[in-house]
């Protein structure tokens, strides 16, 4: 008894460093798919900065400027800006890292949905922080600038803490447009039923209110810019969804593997 039990212990154990491994070397894989793109983008760090104010600097009055309070920080936050739009280009590595680790445990019918997973969740994510460049940095840096200006404050704002709010936003939306992979997701799986998901969705809209109020900036327009499409990405997840609910004979299947 003794001697099986030894056994399966050290068969637990291998179990779990193989598979440490290989998350180690998704990680690996995925920093290295970053770096790579940061190098190439290294030089041209001032013209991504540039680009990366732009909706900021537009929104300034005459005269207006940002400004650094750091002494490093006209050095380094070009960088991170650069890094993050590396990490951008290599996402849909890093996204398929991330699958191609979880996919030994899944079902055959489910690592079919693996490429459409990836490149679904990668546009959303582009979506998102595109929505957020394109229309909600005017917005909210346009609504503060009349704000400001009745006050008789100069809007100055720093590049650090402009690189801050705007990463939390990029990040915000991205992650928001994600709402109909997840959705799908746990539909296809079978984790929640789409009935249930449709039962729940005053609860959704409430907790999309609840969420935009955290992340965004206290002033309504940018919560509503947050909410509304959280909001309507949900029932486009629950219209999509309808076609991959799982069939009787996938679930036996299931059912029959898992006993």
């Amino acid at each position: 008894m003794s001697e099986n039990k030894s056994t399966e212990d050290s068969g637990l154990q291998e179990s779990f460093l193989s598979h440490l491994f290989e998350l180690r070397d998704c990680v690996i894989k995925s920093a290295l798919a970053i770096i790579v793109v940061f190098v190439c983008l290294v030089y041209w760090a001032p013209d991504i900065f540039h680009l990366f104010a732009q909706p900021l600097l537009e929104s300034l009055p005459a005269g207006g400027k940002m400004i650094v309070t750091d002494v490093t920080g006209s050095f380094f936050v070009p960088m991170k800006v650069t890094m993050l739009v590396a990490f951008i280009i290599a996402l849909p590595v890093v996204i398929y890292q991330l699958w191609a680790f979880i996919a030994p445990g899944l079902y055959q019918h489910e690592r079919k949905l693996v490429v459409p997973l990836v490149v679904s969740s990668y546009s959303l994510f582009i979506f998102g922080m595109a929505f957020a460049y394109f229309l909600v940095f005017p917005t909210v840096f346009n609504f503060m600038a009349s704000y400001n200006a009745p006050l008789g404050a100069e809007m100055s704002t720093d590049i650090d803490k402009y690189l801050s709010f705007a990463m939390n936003t990029f990040l915000a939306f991205g992650l928001t447009f994600e709402v109909p992979v997840v959705v799908v997701v746990l539909v296809r799986m079978g984790i929640v039923p789409l009935a249930k998901l449709r039962e729940i969705r005053p609860y959704v809209i409430v907790g999309a209110f609840v969420i935009s109020a955290v992340v965004t900036p206290p002033d309504v327009l940018s919560q509503l810019l947050l909410a509304v499409p959280m909001t309507l990405l949900y029932e486009l997840g629950l219209l999509i969804a309808r076609f991959y609910v799982p069939k009787p004979a996938e679930e036996s299947q299931a059912a029959s593997t898992s006993v």
